[in-house]
């Protein structure tokens, strides 16, 4: 067997883990059908008119620009990667510090991410703009590019890095350089999953601990009553960019904290502050966030054993102007079918996330027995962030990632029926 065949019966053998583990994790059955049947999904029911037409006029205003910021996006990276103008590049921005493959990797990688970011920036502007006008944004555009600057640098120094050593890789062992790269992807996965509470988020945000109080002392003892202590309960203080409502749990073992919103403590009495946080424990008590972190491992390996296959596809490179996969003028290509694969997988995730932030549902149900605080703080909720309480079938189902505050709002229904209350 040819080690380009080896690759592609790896990818299959890879993908198919994924399919077994998501459909073995997923909770596809979370209640039984109460006496009558479901209660209806009907928006209407929590929401006015005038509140619906407000939330409707808000996505149809946003969702063109991030539908049209994401095909532009993979059009340039296509572009960079499906012609010589990818290999072009790298070669002309690598030329001042010698030309050689790493430094063409390394800022080839850069190049082509910032290229892709300020030709998207438009469109990002223009999403702040909508954002601002309907008061769901409170970002200055100060703040607003030192966000933009700092996303765009983590992304292109992780990004940069893993090309370089995928290059490398290839360089180096021509035939399996896949395996090898498949198992650093699955283990940068595993290790984001770790550092990310300690190194991303506050790059983004400040935190400090709840003040002393009722609700701190709560909510300490709803996680004891979960079965998942907590270090500690975080304030965020994420009112500098957005009116926005959130919480969640983050963190393993003895770093583990609730962190939650100022905003929500803003707008919140503690019984919703105590539903939203509920939802967020039933995360931990259900081992999501291992178990995303081993469907991503297992996703990352299958995806770079398929890039072995497809890297060893003489058109595809000669269209890119390369040679191999260890070849740098590749790294356009590489970032092209980086960005379609994650493009192509993202329906399967968002399905997955659905089920499990429904399981997430039931759980803070369970735990608070407080159907009508989750019904509020699910109405409040959609009014604070201008959720579509009835986005498009298609949208909902390629980019939802939550079932939809109507959804939500019915299914706690059908508990309350269930538990007669």
């Amino acid at each position: 067997m040819s080690a380009r065949s080896l690759a592609l019966l790896v990818a299959l053998l890879l993908g198919a883990a994924v399919v077994v583990v998501i459909v073995v994790t997923t909770p596809w059955h979370l209640l039984p059908v109460p006496p009558g049947g479901r209660t209806p999904v009907d928006p209407a029911a929590a929401f006015s008119a005038e509140q619906i037409h407000r939330a409707e006029s808000f996505t149809r205003a946003l969702r063109p620009a991030s539908l049209a910021s994401l095909l532009l996006g993979l059009l340039v990276s296509g572009l960079f990667g499906l012609t010589p103008a990818g290999a072009g590049l790298a070669r002309a921005v690598a030329r001042p510090l010698g030309g050689g493959w790493a430094w063409q990797v390394l800022l080839g990688s850069v190049a082509l991410l910032v290229i892709g970011r300020l030709v998207t920036l438009p469109l990002s502007a223009y999403s702040e703009v909508i954002r601002h006008r309907y008061g769901l944004s409170t970002r200055s555009w100060g703040l607003w590019v030192r966000d933009v600057v700092t996303a765009t640098a983590i992304s292109a120094v992780i990004t940069a890095l893993s090309l370089l050593a995928v290059v490398a890789l290839a360089r180096r062992a021509p035939r399996s350089w896949w395996a090898w790269a498949g198992l650093g992807a699955a283990a940068l996965v595993v290790v984001g999953s770790f550092l990310y509470p300690l190194l991303i988020e506050p790059a983004f945000n400040r935190f400090q601990p709840m003040p002393a109080g009722a609700l701190r002392s709560d909510l300490f003892a709803l996680a004891e009553r979960n079965g998942t202590p907590v270090d500690d309960v975080l304030v965020a203080d994420a009112s500098r960019r957005t009116t926005g409502l959130n919480a969640y749990v983050s963190g393993f073992g003895s770093t583990r904290r609730i962190v939650v919103y100022d905003t929500v403590l803003d707008s919140l009495p503690d019984d919703q502050v105590e539903s939203i946080v509920a939802h967020e424990l039933g995360h931990v008590a259900a081992d999501d966030v291992l178990t995303n972190t081993l469907v991503g491992a297992l996703g990352a390996a299958a995806g770079v054993a398929l890039l072995g296959w497809l890297m060893g596809w003489t058109p595809l490179l000669r269209r890119a102007g390369a040679d191999s996969a260890g070849d740098p003028r590749a790294v356009g290509l590489l970032l092209f079918l980086l960005a379609l694969g994650t493009l192509l997988s993202t329906p399967l995730v968002d399905g997955r996330s659905r089920q499990v932030e429904a399981r997430a549902d039931l759980h803070a149900l369970d735990l608070t027995e407080d159907p009508a605080a989750f019904v509020e703080v699910q109405r409040r909720l959609g009014l604070a962030n201008l959720s579509d309480p009835d986005p498009p079938a298609l949208w909902q189902w390629f980019f939802g990632t939550h079932p939809t505050t109507a959804e939500r709002i019915a299914f706690a229904g059908d508990w309350a029926r269930l538990h007669q209350r």
